[in-house]
């Protein structure tokens, strides 16, 4: 699989996720990539550092500028522990576990982003805004409840299919709950049954 073609696709996939999410400025957006998949392997079978780098550069692209942070979670070998800057744990209050990642226990992608990072540290929990999910890596956990997924007409980056989540507030509330502050929600009114004893 082309270098090139591998970016090409990444950055389809993410022109359009930012089109259709609206990613809070220092939100953490987390990125599950199997290199294996990409090149047309079973995940954790042909893991590759090249292919890392190009998803990690391109993802940079349209992280940086747009003051979102990048959370590349490892394989299931570290538990699925994620890499981020460590002014990024620290500002998250997130705690930072002792592994270090390799081609075939953290994986390709998370070996290319701790080359690139300053600071970087593994942390085994986040709560990210949202995310993609290159190859069937299982990002979920990581992405905070009430996570969405957001319909996708690109949906491959090299051979992988591509998975992409957004959050959302829990709407909570009985039947008196309104989710929008209209001039309704100001209207005072009898509820039906009470008893009026003015």
């Amino acid at each position: 699989m082309e270098l090139t073609t591998i970016k090409h696709n990444l950055s389809e996939v993410l022109t359009e996720y930012f089109d259709k999410v609206t990613f809070p400025k220092n939100g953490i957006f987390v990125v599950g990539c199997s290199t294996s998949e990409i090149s047309g392997d079973w995940k954790g079978t042909n893991s590759r550092l090249d292919v890392g780098k190009a998803v990690v550069e391109t993802l940079e692209e349209f992280l940086l500028p747009r003051g979102i942070h990048m959370a590349i979670q490892g394989c299931e070998h570290i538990n699925r522990a994620l890499l981020v800057e460590r002014d990024v744990a620290e500002q998250h209050r997130l705690e930072v576990v002792s592994v270090m990642p390799a081609i075939h226990a953290g994986g390709g992608t998370q070996v290319a982003a701790y080359q690139r990072m300053t600071d970087p540290v593994e942390v085994e929990h986040i709560t990210a805004f949202g995310g993609i999910d290159i190859g069937g890596t299982e990002i979920g956990m990581h992405v905070k409840f009430v996570q969405i997924p957001v319909r996708m007409a690109h949906r491959k980056v090299g051979a992988a299919n591509v998975v992409c989540l957004s959050s959302r507030p829990k709407l909570i509330g009985g039947e008196r709950a309104r989710y929008d502050f209209t001039e309704e929600n100001t209207k005072d009114y009898l509820l039906e049954g009470s008893r009026n004893n003015g």
